[in-house]
């Protein structure tokens, strides 16, 4: 039998530490309805012209005793620059409001600015001190939200102010996601300001694999070029895989114009045409390239531009050449 004494103790210890479960969640409630109470009047204050109010409050609320915090909750400058509210967020600016307070995710309002497109607004956090190259804890930046955004805008005053073009390996890549949404602007201000065109990300592979991928033309005759190698792609998967699994032959016939082999071998030892769908048209397209020769020009401009190399491609619009044999080299 068990002892009676010992069971009540267990039954104890369990009602005991059922209550400290109870007052944590209590707790952590009544933070979270005071945190949505003092948002809500801060709002109220700025929706009826009252910002000073407004300032006042939130910066009892975030700044209290914790000028040196890592992060804070969502800002009222993270709101007005999410919502492109550039009057009510130049004037928590000029009340003191540090334009680089983090949320729990460390997005800045700089970020928010840049996710929803209002260049205005990332230009006046920038010209109060804002960090261009501040970085979310899934590695996020401003720049890569610009380019999910499709912000040309954004991206240009971002990379104008020092925003590094380019991400580390593993992280989200700006050039990749303008790419895959196939905002060509982004893609063309990215290379301008230096973004490494074979980037390679191991789960997502080259910029123009994601170009291949997702079917984007434009995105993909830019990249190649800007010098793009026509074979990488993502471990042995060439860009012209991609191009051909998904039936797109006007990407097809854009890399084969661009040198790319059409013998190449995936992983599976399978070419290009062996991925097409059958008898679909990037199928037949395939075959006939096959049977048929190369063509002397394009065979000359490949060794052209290979021997001249990626880095001084774009010096081939100050050769003193004829325009029509400029746009030839330049694949135009």
């Amino acid at each position: 039998m068990s002892d009676p004494t010992q069971e009540l103790s267990n039954k104890s210890f369990v009602a005991r530490l059922s209550s400290v479960y109870l007052s944590i969640l209590a707790l952590f409630c009544f933070k979270l309805f005071v945190k949505i109470s003092l948002n809500l009047l801060t709002y109220f204050y700025i929706v009826r012209g009252n910002r000073k109010e407004a300032a006042r409050i939130s910066a009892e609320f975030y700044d209290h005793d914790r000028k040196h915090r890592p992060w804070a909750d969502r800002s009222p400058l993270h709101d007005a620059a999410g919502q492109g509210r550039l009057l009510a967020l130049k004037t928590l600016i000029s009340q003191g409001h540090g334009v680089n307070v983090l949320t729990i995710d460390s997005a800045t309002p700089l970020h928010e600015a840049c996710d929803g497109g209002h260049a205005a607004c990332a230009e006046a956090l920038i010209d109060a001190g804002a960090d261009v190259n501040a970085s979310t804890i899934d590695g996020f930046t401003p720049l890569f939200n610009a380019c999910t955004a499709g912000s040309v805008a954004c991206a240009k005053i971002l990379l104008e102010n020092g925003a590094k073009p380019q991400s580390l390996v593993y992280h989200p890549s700006p050039i990749h996601e303008a790419t895959r949404k196939g905002h060509y602007g982004c893609v063309e201000a990215l290379v301008t300001w230096g973004a490494d065109v074979d980037t390679d990300i191991p789960h997502l592979g080259t910029a123009l694999y994601t170009a291949c991928v997702c079917q984007e033309l434009p995105c993909a005759r830019k990249l190649l070029r800007e010098g793009a190698s026509v074979q990488k792609g993502k471990s042995l998967e060439s860009p012209l895989h991609a191009a051909a699994e998904r039936d797109c032959a006007a990407v097809v016939k854009l890399l084969l114009d661009f040198g790319a082999d059409i013998n190449a071998r995936n992983k599976e030892l399978r070419r290009p045409v062996d991925v097409a769908p059958a008898s679909s048209p990037t199928e037949a397209f395939l075959l006939i390239y096959e049977a048929r020769p190369r063509r002397l020009s394009q065979l000359c401009r490949q060794s052209i531009r290979s021997s001249v190399g990626r880095d001084r491609l774009h010096l081939f619009s100050r050769l003193p050449l004829p325009d029509r044999l400029r746009n030839y080299l330049r694949h135009k």
